[in-house]
């Protein structure tokens, strides 16, 4: 099944605009068959696996069909868990981001009765909920099905399992004749056939076939990790194997342009592919790449189709594709002519049983392992250094420095205490002490200048990159240690309100509403201007604003870095402080 672009499904403008918020850029295939027939208000059986965008596929349709004027239920949703409910509620609310007035509720046993019982008498139009608890509440009189224009059973085959057959039968028979019934399944046994007979009307039948093949030349690995961890993880393993060459794969143009920031800002030499480029864009990150001119592209699957890049050697999921198909479409891209390639998936929540479900349904072999460590991580880089040393020892090929040597060991050092400190200076040495910055020392170059942000209404949007747009080379471990660092809040003798000599004070438009901590603000003043952390002294984080200190000869270069870049989703506007910002209270 071919896919296609939202805009060519027959949807709202409130629905396309929450699509394009949500950053998916078209439909998955069950998606791009169901909608248009959907729409239409005909019945309709959809086949396909667990994980392949079932919920947009009826959720668009059935918040299309509601009335919001009308404080009355006109969808219902059955599931066969509670998880799975609270899911659909989930996604159903974030695809009625713009449809004012419409409201959802998920009604599942275990919860509190009286708090269903007041959301039930506030008047909603769409309850996703499971059969038991939502048989129970007809019972009782709470819940009326008279108005309902849609019912949807998804996951049909699980609930027959669970043994809701009854409940289901029940409930089917009191919705009104004529109304709209939708039906989906990753399997259609006979029960699930009988129900289908007995209670539709003409339907459509949709199937979406797998057509995913495990690609036995990649090992593929996926890590169980909690979503605000995923990219420590995806660095420690870049780290741990020493990648210098790969696609990162994100389900978003939203989580796309973030996790590049994060890349940059960490000091990997990154760069972002998705539809709201233009096409020389497009082109000219895809050349760059092919010259590996950067090492890793961060890529959503649409901006990536027909993507030919040899010898790769690592495809990262960064989020769970849609289906088993786009999955082996990602990781096919890694482990060609004959070379061994690498592909790992994080998955997070409940992501581990839509990752599970795609496994089943196509057959796809891939083992779960345990996040690397840092002792890990730091054991691999001590190997390969020693490696290389051992290579280049046993070559001979390198330049002889034996009189600088003889002069150390002149001066009383050991052999030992020399090797070490020389390992010490290749890994990035040790950090020059507070106070003036070490001659020595060399510091990290400005990075180059990114596009900022430009204000659109509420929106922002990027334009354009310049054509002579580059990126560093990629840090060594030890500056990207040094660079981690900075995403931690800095020393307590940092963090005062008190203004040092040799300091400007600037204005950030974040505050504590949006979760701003110390680490967030020096992380990104580091990542992004590429200057030490000591160049920012004392941060007050206030309610809606904070005052941060930076070295005066650095402020304008850090304001015009930070200008337009995002921070917990704000797009920053710095400015030097004034004095009402000096005087505005803190809540």
């Amino acid at each position: 099944m071919e896919k296609r672009p939202f805009s060519e499904l027959g949807l709202t403008p409130e629905l396309l605009r929450a699509v394009d918020k949500l950053g998916f850029e078209e439909a998955s295939p069950i998606q791009t068959a169901v909608i248009p027939v959907a729409l239409t208000g005909r019945d309709l059986v959809g086949q396909s696996a667990t994980g392949s965008g079932k919920t947009a596929a009826f959720g668009l349709p059935a918040i299309s069909c509601v009335d919001v004027q009308r404080k009355e239920v006109q969808v219902l949703v059955l599931c066969p868990t509670r998880e799975l409910a609270v899911q659909v509620a989930e996604e159903v609310g974030r695809l009625a981001a713009f449809s004012r007035g419409l409201h959802a509720v998920p009604i599942y046993g275990g919860q509190s009765y009286e708090r269903q019982f007041r959301a039930l008498a506030a008047g909603v139009q769409i309850v996703i909920g499971t059969p038991g608890r939502i048989l129970d509440h007809m019972e009782r009189g709470t819940l009326h099905l008279d108005k309902v224009k849609m019912v949807v059973l998804d996951e049909a085959d699980r609930m027959l399992d669970m043994g809701f057959r009854d409940d289901i039968e029940m409930i089917l028979s009191r919705v009104p004749t004529g109304r709209q019934r939708l039906f989906f399944s990753a399997t259609m046994p006979p029960a699930i056939r009988g129900l289908i007979t007995r209670f539709a009307t003409d339907p459509a039948w949709i199937k979406i076939e797998a057509h995913a093949r495990n690609a036995p030349a990649v090992d593929q690995v996926y890590f169980e990790v909690d979503r605000r961890s995923k990219i420590d993880v995806l660095t420690r393993v870049i780290d741990l194997y020493d990648f210098r060459y790969g696609i990162i794969f994100c389900s978003t143009k939203v989580m796309v342009d973030e996790l590049d920031e994060h890349l940059h800002a960490r000091g990997y030499a990154s760069d972002r592919l998705h539809g709201d480029l233009s096409q020389a864009q497009r082109d000219r990150v895809m050349d760059k790449f092919r010259r590996r001119a950067f090492e890793f592209l961060v890529a959503t699957d649409v901006a990536a189709r027909g993507l030919d890049v040899d010898e790769l050697e690592v495809v990262f999921n960064f989020d769970l594709p849609n289906d088993a198909e786009d999955y082996t479409h990602r990781i096919g891209r890694t482990g060609r002519a004959g070379n061994a390639g690498k592909a790992f998936t994080f998955v997070s929540g409940r992501e581990l049983w839509k990752l599970q479900g795609m496994m089943r349904f196509a057959g796809l072999k891939i083992r779960r392992a345990p996040i690397p460590s840092l002792d890990q991580v730091e054991e691999a880089r001590a190997s390969l250094l020693f490696e290389k040393v051992r290579g280049l020892l046993s070559q001979g090929t390198f330049r002889r420095n034996d009189a600088l040597v003889e002069r150390w060991m002149e001066e009383g050092f050991t052999s030992t205490d020399i090797c070490s400190a020389l390992i010490a200076i290749l890994q990035g040495g040790e950090p020059a002490p507070a106070g003036e910055p070490s001659e020595k020392a060399p510091r990290p170059a400005p990075a180059p200048e990114r596009p900022a942000a430009v204000k659109k209404g509420t929106e922002f949007s990027k334009p354009e990159p310049a054509a002579a747009e580059t990126r560093p080379a990629r840090a060594e471990p030890a500056e990207r240690r040094e660079r981690a660092e900075w995403d931690r809040p800095p020393p307590t003798s940092r963090a005062r309100t008190g203004r040092e000599e040799g300091f400007t004070t600037l204005f950030l438009n974040v505050g504590r509403k949006n979760l701003i901590q110390p680490g967030d603000v020096v992380g990104k003043i580091a990542g992004v201007s590429r200057l030490p952390a000591r160049v920012v002294g004392s941060i007050d984080i206030r309610q809606r604003h904070t005052l941060v200190d930076v070295a005066t000869e650095h402020a304008e270069f850090i304001m015009d870095k930070l200008r337009g870049v995002r921070v917990k989703g704000q797009a920053l506007q710095p400015a030097l402080a004034t004095a009402a910002h000096e005087a505005a209270d803190s809540d």
